[in-house]
């Protein structure tokens, strides 16, 4: 099955990880292998660019871990929005080169420190593609947790690490339906407080090549909603649950280590999840999304960054790559 979905695609009995992606014919990490922190990088544009093949395979026994110490021209629409204070990561630097980029970005900021929020661009609620798999991990735990449990149980989180380190599809499919699809992930985002998120109500869509899952709708900002779980206290996901949700998205595998980590420096923690699309075939539209906690280096803030109508994948991740560099150097 062909799977691109924000980053996964599966080819000819493989699948190309997240609707998230590294080079064509990349292996995955052997059962067990494991990166530690992830840190702040850039893209290797020979490979995060390209489609991640990841062969079916029976399913690794969960790693040990250590514990967590020309087209149309981009739209910022009415420009972007800021809180009164002296940074500003979307600011005239920002609009100037998206003017220049094809396709629509939506984005936001929040800044732990001080609070104060930013946006960027208007429009519609975009396609997920494999960013969605955040969604599915916090509700998953978050049911877990309310029927009484501790922790995943082994093999929900064998699958966990595949589908948020490896953005692997075929885990994603049977953890969506373990969480229980649609309808429980509707009701966890209500809590959470997503009022813009709509969950994909078919896995299998008619005239659609690759997991409907991947075309659940959101927001920049119900996406920061969603990472403020994982960095503040939260009445609906433990502290073990979240430091374990963390631990997975420092540790994706180096090839979808882009994005949002665009121009932060390596010492700097970056938690994320990248997830690509291409909404018509595989030769134009593409849904190119990146979200992610940076932390270090004197500064901590949640960024989400949503891109649609792409020409080609790595076009939306160079694009994202540029933004999320412009917004370091403002955050500082």
């Amino acid at each position: 099955m062909l799977a691109v979905l924000g980053a996964c695609l599966a080819i000819a009995g493989g699948t190309v990880a997240g609707l998230a992606a590294a080079g064509p014919g990349t292996p995955p990490r052997a059962p067990g292998a494991q990166s530690g922190r992830m840190t702040g990088t850039t893209s290797d544009p020979h490979s995060a660019g390209q489609l991640n093949l990841t062969a079916s395979a029976p399913l690794p026994s969960p790693r040990p871990r250590s514990p967590r110490a020309a087209s149309p021209r981009a739209t910022p629409a009415a420009g972007p929005t800021a809180a009164a204070g002296q940074r500003e990561p979307f600011g005239p630097a920002a609009a100037s080169y998206l003017s220049g980029r094809a396709g629509t970005v939506m984005a936001a900021v929040d800044d732990l420190g001080t609070g104060r929020t930013w946006d960027l661009g208007q429009g519609q609620p975009q396609a997920e593609a494999s960013i969605v798999k955040l969604d599915v991990l916090e509700t998953l735990l978050a049911e877990h947790d309310q029927d009484g449990g501790a922790g995943l149980p082994a093999a929900d989180r064998s699958l966990a690490g595949q589908m948020i380190e490896d953005s692997d599809n075929d885990a994603t499919t049977s953890l969506w339906y373990q969480a229980g699809g649609p309808a429980r992930i509707r009701s966890f985002n209500a809590r959470a407080g997503l009022s813009h998120t709509e969950p994909s109500s078919c896995v299998v869509c008619p005239g659609f090549a690759w997991p409907g899952w991947g075309l659940t709708t959101t927001t920049p900002d119900d996406q920061i909603t969603l990472l403020r779980q994982l960095v503040r206290p939260s009445s609906l996901l433990t502290r073990a649950d979240r430091d374990y949700a963390l631990s997975l998205m420092e540790d994706v595998t180096p090839s979808q280590r882009w994005g949002v980590s665009g121009g932060v420096p390596a010492q700097v923690t970056v938690a994320l999840k990248n997830g690509w699309l291409p909404l018509r075939g595989t030769g134009s539209d593409w849904q190119v999304n990146s979200i992610g906690w940076i932390s270090g280096g004197g500064r901590d803030y949640l960024i989400a960054v949503l891109t649609t109508g792409n020409p080609t994948q790595q076009y939306g991740i160079d694009t994202i790559e540029a933004l999320a560099a412009m917004v370091w150097q403002h955050m500082g």
